[in-house]
């Protein structure tokens, strides 16, 4: 088993708060024979529709000693998960959960907006100390 983020717990109890079910703590998935675990899975129903949606989040809390660093193994633990989701789980949207303030500092630079859009890359934005969720970046 992979260790857990620092954050897990802050941003496992902020999707709770926003009234998703966790199914999976970690979220394994299998492809091309490779084993990974991805931080959490979730689902939410929408009474009114009567339907699911199910996602999976891997939480980064970027606190290395440099911020560049962390964004390349989050974009490549991200890339990776999505390749084995959209073969074994494709019913599942995959999210990277990044904290605010790295939200603020690095995600909203030219690099950082150009990085989202050029990797398709879908963000939950999370403040660990309020345990909830800013933002949603689809």
């Amino acid at each position: 088993m992979p260790e857990r983020d620092i954050f897990h717990d802050a941003v496992k109890n902020a999707l709770v708060k926003d009234e998703w079910t966790i199914t999976n703590d970690p979220f394994f998935v299998q492809f091309g024979g490779v084993d990974m675990y991805a931080d959490l899975g979730a689902e939410k129903i929408f009474a009114a529709e009567k339907d699911g949606q199910k996602i999976v989040v891997e939480i980064k809390s970027f606190v290395g000693a440099s911020i560049i660093t962390e964004f390349h193994k989050a974009v490549g633990q991200f890339m990776n998960y999505r390749l084995a989701l959209n073969a074994q789980n494709p019913e599942r949207t995959l999210y990277l959960a990044v904290p605010l303030d790295v939200f603020e500092s690095f995600f909203t630079l030219e690099f950082g907006q150009a990085a989202i859009q050029s990797y398709q890359l879908k963000l939950i934005v999370y403040d660990e100390k309020k345990e909830v969720i800013i933002k949603w970046l689809n």
